[in-house]
């Protein structure tokens, strides 16, 4: 694990945005928009070369964490990062996701234990470590699905990813309603056809109506403002299909 904190001598900003997946597509890109508004932003993912660029393009916003943020003991290091830095978290955005495109009978059990490590366990693991640093009227938004979205159209080929993802949403309004009495909101937002890497890895020759930097400016809007107004709520984002 590699961990940057070094902001060329300025102090960062106290409040922050933690944005898992930040090395690509939609995590990257709201990791971009937050530090375009003088965001602290903690970005962590498991591509050191391009958290590097990231890094380099906003140095007194951005503060990278070089993890496998699937690996309980990589993960527990957020903790030790926020507390050395006296760090308060305003919003996490748990972004960072798998996608396997596989025929059910031809699942693995390996292949479900991934999508729940890395879609599921993820999240669960970084809510409980980063608790304690929440500041009041903060923001959890996990980036969903509109295959785990209930009464969507499904895909063959996505059943494993899907459920995982549908398990999120459930997990959502169950927080809502345990950190209620913390002054924390939680919300999911479940995302249809985005232009990303991931996408394009699924689904080749598909084109998606919305580009992965548009998606990270909606997202980081939602996870710095939308708590006003909106608790425990899963929430379609879409404009076409695949999910």
């Amino acid at each position: 694990m590699n961990k940057e904190s070094e902001s060329n001598g300025d102090q960062m900003n106290t409040d922050c945005i933690i944005i898992t997946g930040a090395s690509r597509g939609i995590g990257y890109a709201a990791s971009m928009a937050a530090a375009k508004k003088g965001y602290t932003v903690i970005a962590i993912a498991r591509s050191k070369k391009q958290l590097e660029e990231l890094k380099a393009l906003y140095p007194k916003q951005i503060f990278t964490l070089n993890l496998d943020a699937s690996n309980p003991a990589e993960l527990a290091s957020v903790s030790e990062f926020l507390d050395t830095n006296s760090l308060r978290i305003r919003s996490l955005i748990h972004n960072a996701g798998a996608l396997i495109n596989k025929p059910f009978l031809e699942t693995t059990d390996d292949d479900w234990q991934k999508m729940l490590d890395v879609n599921l366990m993820i999240p669960v693991r970084l809510t409980k470590i980063c608790h304690p640093f929440f500041t009041d009227n903060a923001h959890i938004l996990h980036i969903g699905s509109m295959g785990g979205f209930q009464g969507s159209g499904k895909f063959p080929g996505l059943a494993a990813y899907s459920a995982s993802k549908a398990a999120v949403s459930v997990l959502t309004e169950c927080l809502s309603a345990e950190f209620a009495t913390d002054k924390i909101a939680v919300n999911c937002l479940c995302l249809g056809a985005v232009q990303t890497e991931m996408l394009e890895q699924a689904f080749p020759g598909f084109s998606a109506p919305v580009n992965a930097n548009e998606m990270g400016e909606y997202v980081l809007d939602f996870a710095l403002h939308a708590q006003k107004f909106f608790n425990g709520k899963v929430l379609p984002v879409s404009l076409a299909d695949p999910a």
